[in-house]
């Protein structure tokens, strides 16, 4: 966990906090297949971190935009994944073996 921690830029950490009850939310809602909550988790945290970038970097010019793209995408997908680190780590906390 604290290897991907450390590609996560620290104000994006609470992202993956957000990712993670709004995947509880899906879970519980029952309105979606499980198999689809974690794409779903990745969409909105490309998203957020989309808006996170666009906030806070000058885009002129090609190659700034494309580090815009770039640094959002990654940037979501891995507090996607360190929501779902958060949710498996739960879990098996609370196995009986």
């Amino acid at each position: 966990m604290e290897q991907i921690i450390n590609y996560v830029k620290p104000e994006l950490v609470v992202v993956a906090v957000v990712l993670y009850f709004i995947g509880i939310g899906l879970k519980k809602s029952e309105t979606v297949a499980d198999k689809y909550i974690p794409a779903i988790l990745g969409v909105v945290g490309v998203v957020v971190c989309g808006i996170y970038v666009v906030a806070t970097c000058d885009l002129k010019g090609t190659q700034n935009i494309a580090m815009a793209i770039f640094t959002a995408i990654v940037q979501g997908i891995l507090v996607a994944g360190l929501s779902n680190y958060v949710n498996q780590v739960f879990k098996q906390l609370n196995k009986a073996e």
